[in-house]
C-alpha cells in the first residue's frame, strides 16, 4: 500500500461553499478525491504541453460528406498517420454528416499535428483534440 500525506488547507468560505457545490455536481464522495482529481489533470495537462511523454487523446470531427473530395482528403491524412491512429468511430449523423472520432498515441506534438491537419481540412465542420495519458506516471 502506498503512503499516505495528509495536508489542511485553508480557503474563504465562499470559494469553500462554490467547491462544495461543484464536488456534489460532480458526484463526488469526498473533497479528498475531488482534489485527488484535480491534481491528476494539471499533471496530464503538463505531460501533453511538454511533448516529451508518450499520450493518448481522441480527435473528433464533424463533417458533411458531400463535401467534394473531402472522404479522400481525410483518409488520404489518416493514412498518413497510421502508426498514430490504433483505431476510428465513423458514425453517420444523418443522411448527410458524418461524425468521426479517432483514438490516437504517440508524442503529444505529433497528435497536435494530426488533429490540426484533420480539423483544418477543407469541409470539416467541427473538430476538437481531447487528449489524456496512457497512465504510466499515475498513480
Amino acid at each position: 500500500m502506498s503512503d499516505i500525506i495528509r495536508f489542511g488547507v485553508s480557503i474563504d468560505s465562499q470559494l469553500g461553499k462554490k467547491f462544495d457545490d461543484h464536488i456534489k455536481r460532480k458526484g463526488y464522495l469526498t473533497r479528498s478525491e475531488a482534489i485527488r482529481d484535480m491534481i491528476r489533470d494539471t499533471l496530464v495537462k503538463e505531460q501533453w504541453e511538454s511533448g516529451k511523454h508518450e499520450t493518448v487523446g481522441t480527435i473528433t470531427i464533424v463533417y458533411n460528406h458531400h463535401t467534394r473530395e473531402l472522404d479522400h482528403a481525410l483518409t488520404d491524412l489518416q493514412h498518413q498517420s497510421y502508426h498514430q491512429i490504433i483505431s476510428t468511430l465513423h458514425v453517420h449523423l444523418d443522411a448527410h454528416n458524418c461524425l468521426e472520432v479517432l483514438v490516437v498515441r504517440g508524442k503529444s506534438h505529433e497528435i497536435k499535428q494530426i488533429a490540426d491537419r484533420l480539423i483544418g481540412t477543407k469541409g470539416v465542420q467541427h473538430g476538437k483534440l481531447t487528449m489524456t495519458t496512457t497512465g504510466k506516471e499515475l498513480k
